[in-house]
């Protein structure tokens, strides 16, 4: 059935100026340790229309909110933390709370503020206490330290002593007597301690650096060496008179690491800097990575995982706290690339833990033996567990993500946790009721009784929902997100739907495709293709974005609209899904995508086959160049943003994982890169690159450009200064990208 065909038409005005279409979530919440009662941030009653603030980066501070309580069951409220506690001494408004974190025992509340950038997330920042006997509320570390420059503050797990990064070194700071003691005093330019260089944040999704021993007696920390990695130089030519210089340490493909090893050092009485035990993993640092790392559920040794450069091995040790040597647990391997790193998940008996694995071609849960001797698949079955979600021991049950029917889809799962009865899977049970169709999430309580339900579809806002477990029972509504689903619904809209076609080779492909509301079968409609297609995203999803809402206003300036995840890229369709493209990113996945579109073609013939766009962003504007260059018959107008036109331009972690090292597929590097094939360019290309992007650099833009100078090609550029890789920092700069991405396909892909 269609959609109506009269309605309100978009802008990006309304969608990228106002922000019209941003859906709202519930604040920062925290379930307890050992109770089901959550806290929230909420603004305190009598200032819900006050006038937000901007930081200095154009973000919303959160002024006014107070700490409040409710009790699930009968949702009983009660501020537990007031403006006024909030408010230090002297001091005319309360902190701006960024996060906050409980002490064990629930007397002391560590509040985190005034929270600057490292990268893409504000990570840096002033931490506070606020003991909740007295109220007493004052400022951790030392006064004389440069302000917002604290990072990944901590409570000991006995509540005596808060730890903390700062300037590349890890201080203790005691809760009783404030006094502060250095555990690290080595940091320089190209040692830091604590937190990690910019590959290991980005690429293992890593930036606390430093783990607590149960014991509150230890602390066992991440050393990295930079020295080896070259430093990339980001020029600002915007904010001052001359240019300000930033060095990143940042090793590309094929050029050497940073080394990591791993500390363990001892909580000590007085001021004097104790020493580390260096722990003995074996190879040399920086030609090996050392992902995770935590203390093994006891206060004696600590859990290392390792991985060589190839990332095809991942051993698990045992390290002694005492004296740093080692013991093999055991080892995960794959013929192509490991690209699940967890922390193990330790059950009570101190004896087992959850770990995810692919193995067995799938991504699942395993119940593992302490020695390593013992695994037991607790989630069998050809389908991929998308997440782990918790675990119910007093009960009996694993929770976790997936959706075995539907790969757009996600939904709660529950299995035995013994393993006992589990031997395929039919055996586990969905708890998300099947009328919530589309994309769910949760946030459970750590007995598993309660959870924060989260559910949204392709243009179905997400609603947050508070229910009870496992009966899923609703019991409040957090946020419904009513006005914006009103506003959807009184849009001109056709209709959409998600499709398969079939590669070349058999392959399925999955894809949404989206028409105009006054749509016409016997028409011909331009279509534009929105790409991703690298291992790190999955476009294809029957979840609420914002860039839904744009790609419907474009159906309703008369465009087709689709997209297509081609094999590689993150949907839950096994291993060996996944490590098909190893060695050859980017070839594949555009001929995949060429496939489809011919598939489309052959299937609908409403589409206008010469009038063909296609846009992304990051991984995607690295294929939209792949799709132009390569398949110049097909794409006929390209709008890329953020691209890597040249692989060995990359990080190494990234790359070299899914491209393979340099030295095996040096020729295969330069086949996969989309520059090499610029010169088979004829349609039109938009390309789009900030100049202070420090994870795809904008170097890459300029090598692409002489190359297509050099064969006379021609093209359209736009620069964004200082604009990092998301393209969003600047006032109007969202708002700007996307009328320029409008126009472009509007000028070059409707008839004249």
């Amino acid at each position: 059935m269609l959609k109506q065909s009269t309605g309100v038409n978009l802008t990006n005005e309304a969608i990228y100026g106002d922000w019209e279409y941003n859906a709202k979530r519930p604040g920062v919440i925290r379930w307890g340790d050992e109770g089901s009662n959550f806290t929230a941030l909420e603004t305190a009653k009598g200032f819900e229309d006050a006038e937000l603030e901007k930081d200095q980066y154009g973000d919303d501070i959160k002024l006014y909110e107070e700490i409040v309580q409710y009790d699930p069951a009968t949702l009983d409220r009660k501020v537990l933390i007031s403006l006024a506690q909030l408010t230090p001494e002297g001091a005319d408004k309360a902190l701006p709370v960024d996060d906050y974190k409980w002490s064990k025992d629930r007397k002391l509340v560590l509040i985190y503020t005034n929270a600057k950038y490292v990268w893409r997330d504000k990570t840096r920042g002033e931490y506070w206490v606020l003991n909740l006997d007295n109220d007493d509320l004052w400022k951790l570390g030392d006064d004389k330290s440069e302000p917002s420059q604290m990072m990944f503050g901590k409570f000991s797990p006995d509540g005596s002593k808060f730890a903390y990064v700062y300037q590349n070194n890890i201080y203790v700071q005691d809760l009783q007597s404030r006094e502060i003691q250095a555990l690290t005093n080595d940091a320089s330019d190209t040692i830091i301690n604590g937190l990690f260089d910019w590959a290991y944040e980005e690429e293992f999704s890593i930036q606390d650096g430093f783990r607590w021993s149960p014991d509150s007696r230890r602390i066992a920390y991440w050393q990295l060496d930079t020295h080896a990695a070259q430093d990339f130089h980001i020029i600002n030519n915007t904010d001052t008179l001359y240019p300000e210089v930033t060095a990143i340490p940042y090793p590309k493909v094929g050029e050497e690491n940073s080394g990591a090893k791993i500390g363990i050092v001892s909580v000590g009485t007085d001021n004097n800097t104790p020493e580390t035990v260096w722990v003995t993993l074996p190879g040399i640092p920086k030609d090996m990575y050392v992902p995770r790392m935590d203390w093994a559920d006891n206060a004696e040794q600590v859990l290392i995982q390792q991985m060589n450069r190839k990332q095809d091995t991942n051993t698990v040790f045992y390290a002694n706290a005492t004296t740093g040597s080692i013991s093999k647990a055991f080892v995960e391997q794959e013929k192509t690339f490991i690209e699940l790193v967890e922390d193990p998940n330790w059950l009570s008996d101190s004896q087992s833990f959850l770990w995810q694995s692919e193995r067995d071609g799938w991504k699942h849960i395993y119940r593992i033996s302490r020695d390593g001797t013992s695994v037991t698949d607790l989630t069998p079955g050809e389908f991929d567990v998308t997440k782990f979600v918790s675990v119910d021991e007093k009960n009996n049950w694993l929770y976790f993500m997936a959706s075995p029917k539907n790969v757009t889809q996600r939904y709660l799962h529950r299995t035995r946790l013994n393993g006992n009865g589990t031997t395929d899977s039919a055996q586990m049970e969905q708890v998300t009721p099947v009328e919530f169709a589309g994309t769910n999430s949760y946030k459970i309580s750590a007995d598993s009784s309660w959870a924060i339900h989260t559910v949204s579809s392709f243009l179905k806002p997400p609603v947050s929902t508070l229910v009870s477990l496992p009966d899923h029972k609703a019991h409040h509504v957090l946020e419904d997100n009513a006005e914006l689903i009103e506003k959807i619904a009184k849009l001109s809209q056709g209709e959409h739907e998600f499709y398969s076609v079939e590669a070349q080779d058999g392959l399925r492909l999955d894809g949404y495709i989206m028409r105009p509301a006054d749509f016409d079968s016997s028409k011909k409609y331009p279509l534009i293709n929105f790409v991703y297609g690298e291992p790190a995203g999955q476009t294809v999803a029957d979840s609420y974005s914002t860039r839904n809402i744009w790609h419907l206003m474009m159906t309703q300036k008369g465009f087709v609209v689709s997209s297509i995840d081609n094999r590689g890229t993150k949907a839950p369709r096994g291993r060996d899904w996944r490590r098909s493209v190893y060695g050859n990113i980017g070839p594949l996945g555009a001929r995949d995508q060429a496939d489809a579109l011919k598939a489309m073609c052959k299937r609908w013939d409403y589409i206008d086959c010469n009038r063909v766009g296609v846009w992304g962003h990051s991984g995607g504007g690295s294929m939209t160049l792949n799709l132009l260059f390569r398949y110049p018959e097909q794409y006929h107008v390209g709008v890329s943003r953020a691209p890597v036109p040249d692989q060995r331009l990359y990080d190494s972690i990234y790359q070299e994982r899914y491209s393979g090292l340099l030295t095996e597929f040096e020729e295969n590097y330069k086949e996969a890169s989309a520059i090499t094939h610029a010169k088979n360019l004829v349609g039109k290309l938009l390309l789009v690159h900030g100049t202070g992007d420090d994870n795809v650099h904008y170097q890459g833009a300029e090598r692409l450009i002489n190359e297509l100078i050099k064969h006379n090609r021609l093209f359209d550029f736009m620069s964004y200064p200082n604009r990092r890789h998301g393209l969003v920092e600047g006032s109007g700069t969202s708002l700007h990208l996307y009328n320029m991405q409008s126009q472009y396909f509007i000028e070059h892909l409707t008839q004249k």
